[in-house]
Parts: C-alpha cells; sequence; structure tokens
C-alpha cells in the first residue's frame, strides 16, 4: 500500500484528488495539510506517509520550502509537486531541490497514479511535455526568463512578495530575521533591474511567473 499526503491550501481540490485516489488499489490517502507547516509537521511523525502530491504557491512557508525541509527531515519520503506552473525555472529548481516528481494540474488521472508509483518505487517522475521544455532549455540563453538568475530562496521570497505579503511577516514564516529578508530582497532587485516590490510584480507577470488561477 503507498500511502499518500495531500497538501494544498484549497479543500476543494485535496477533495477532488482524493477522490480519484480512493478509487485505486494500492494507494491510500492517509491524510491532508492545507499549508506547508502542516505538511512538514506530519512527515516528522513516526507514522510517515510514502509519498507526498505537494502544491507551490501557499500560505506560510510555501511548497518550495516545505519540499526542502521534508526531504531533510525524512528523506524516505518522496514529494511530487503538482501546480499549474509549466515554465522553468519552476520545474529545474524544484527537482534540484530533491523532489521526486513534478506534475501540473492540468494532468489526467491516470498520469497522477503513474507518477506516484513511480516515484515510490524509486524513479522520477517529471510531465512528459514539461521534461521536453527542461532539456531544451539548456540550450537557451538563461537571459530568455530573468527569473532563472535567481537562488531557490530568491525566488521563494519573490513569490511572497508578489503575494503581498510583508517583510516582517516573511521573516516570521521563514525564521530569518528581517535584515536577511532584505538583504535577498534587494539581491534579487539587482538580478532583475528593479527597485521596488512593484516593479517586480509586474516584471513577474511580464513574465509568467505569476497567474491568476490556483498555484
Amino acid at each position: 500500500m503507498i500511502n499518500v499526503l495531500l497538501v494544498d491550501d484549497h479543500e476543494l481540490v485535496r477533495t477532488g484528488i482524493r477522490k480519484i485516489l480512493d478509487e485505486v488499489k494500492g494507494i491510500k490517502v492517509i491524510s491532508e495539510a492545507e499549508t506547508g507547516e502542516e505538511a512538514v509537521q506530519f512527515c516528522r511523525k513516526e507514522q510517515q506517509p510514502d509519498v507526498v502530491l505537494m502544491d507551490m504557491n501557499m500560505p506560510g512557508i510555501g511548497g518550495l520550502e516545505a519540499t526542502k525541509k521534508i526531504i531533510r527531515y525524512a528523506p524516505d519520503v518522496k514529494v511530487i509537486v503538482l501546480t499549474i506552473h509549466s515554465e522553468d525555472p519552476f520545474p529545474t529548481k524544484v527537482m534540484q531541490i530533491g523532489a521526486a516528481g513534478y506534475l501540473t494540474k492540468g494532468a489526467g488521472p491516470d498520469e497522477m497514479v503513474n507518477a506516484i508509483r513511480a516515484v515510490n518505487s524509486g524513479q522520477r517522475y517529471i510531465t512528459p511535455e514539461i521534461a521536453q521544455q527542461m532539456a531544451l532549455n539548456q540550450f537557451k540563453s538563461t537571459e530568455e526568463n530573468p527569473f532563472n538568475a535567481l537562488s531557490e530562496r530568491e525566488l521563494q521570497i519573490m513569490w511572497m512578495i508578489t503575494r503581498g505579503e510583508k517583510v516582517p511577516d516573511i521573516s516570521e514564516q521563514l525564521v530569518l530575521s528581517t535584515k536577511t529578508i532584505n538583504s535577498y530582497r534587494y539581491r534579487m532587485f539587482d538580478k532583475l533591474n528593479v527597485s521596488n516590490d512593484v516593479e517586480l510584480t509586474h516584471l513577474a507577470i511580464r513574465h509568467g511567473m505569476l497567474k491568476t488561477e490556483k498555484f
């Protein structure tokens, strides 16, 4: 039996995925979480899931940081990121930090089930279209998308800023000083050639980094 933890801040999304997986033999949803913090806490318990289906953009630390923490504290747990984002640098960053899989929310039920089974058996799974895109991007200039130059932490802070979160709140959620957050923030501004949060948000929208749909 493959035990799965669902992580998404939208109950409707979790309900839909659970309904699909409840009908699959050999897979069991053992719990759900609304935030990255809840997911990390659950994975540090004695009853760990085999696979985590992780949303990317949630309140709090979000899916990227939660994935890193789960990999650090519970290395036997396999994390599949499930998001609407198909454009780099999202897939590349996620796989670089050690996620076992990357699926878009446009994937069909069969692909999701195949991905769960694949990562549980020790393989890595990336939606074929994204895998092809990642391969092709190796031959493209990194200047095509300036966000490719951001580190994982900078990318995470960019998401939080463009969601409207303030530096003190980001500092508390990431357990970093406000000085450190601002250092990342201004380093990011320098890399992207912007001077404030509004310009950062506009740039993110232009490059498809922000969407109106759910992550």
